[in-house]
């Protein structure tokens, strides 16, 4: 009850009117059945832009954090998350992958559009990055199409801790649905699912145009930050022996 008032009412009339999104490839959506949506996720808002589109209910993965999250803001937008049907997702600890398929699978077995960032996080500077194989998984094992989506513009309008978005027109474009038949049963074979990810990741980067690194996004973020604070501490460092040297005329 909640989501749809959200989308035709509240939210989602707000959203096209602010950002104008040009939508392309919106006929690849079957009108019926499960299918999973997999796309690049650049911003908070691809959250709230992508549902508003769509004529179908759409579920996404969303990381445990935003229901959870301290103060007025934290609790705002829990609310908001699990009104709207958001499934959180723990992505700590060694099960938190096989957690999230057992909830993906749990809507897809319901006849659902599940949406997911294979990424597994939001790309702190604009690439895409190496996809998680959970995907392919839940699509091998489920048996239904993956429909990428990439969205365009998005990371301008609000990158990583820009609270509110600008206002500036966006475009979402949906490729063909990708059918992974050919692979049935296959779903424990690592290699298979790496290359099923792969593809669907290839087919994400030809609808974003984005610069592609081969490395996990998680994986970048911690050792630039480790990085910042190696330098930071470098030149605490710096300072502490500079001041250490000075006398009072």
């Amino acid at each position: 009850m909640f989501y749809h008032l959200l989308k035709y009412v509240f939210l989602g009339p707000l959203l096209r009117l602010l950002f104008r999104p040009r939508i392309e490839g919106l006929e690849h959506i079957p009108e019926h059945g499960a299918a999973i949506i997999a796309g690049n996720h650049l911003s908070f808002s691809d959250h709230f832009l992508l549902p508003a589109i769509l004529k179908r209910r759409i579920t996404f993965l969303a990381k445990a954090e935003y229901f959870t999250g301290p103060g007025v803001k934290g609790r705002l937008t829990a609310a908001f998350f699990r009104s709207a049907g958001q499934i959180p997702v723990d992505r700590s600890g060694k099960d938190a992958g096989q957690a999230a398929i057992r909830e993906g699978l749990g809507v897809l077995g319901r006849g659902e559009l599940l949406g997911i960032y294979p990424e597994g996080t939001r790309s702190h500077d604009g690439r895409l990055y190496k996809g998680k194989v959970g995907v392919a998984v839940m699509a091998l094992r489920a048996g239904v199409p993956v429909i990428p989506c990439a969205m365009v513009g998005t990371f301008e309008i609000q990158p990583p801790g820009q609270v509110l978005p600008k206002i500036r027109r966006v475009t979402v474009r949906l490729g063909t649905p990708l059918e992974f038949s050919r692979f049935a049963g296959l779903e424990d074979e690592r290699a298979v699912v790496r290359a099923v990810t792969d593809e669907i990741m290839t087919a994400i980067l030809k609808l974003s145009g984005q610069e592609y690194v081969d490395r996990y996004a998680a994986e970048v973020k911690a050792e630039e930050e480790q990085a910042r604070k190696e330098q930071a501490r470098k030149e605490r460092g710096g300072r502490n022996r500079g001041g250490a040297g000075t006398t009072a005329p």
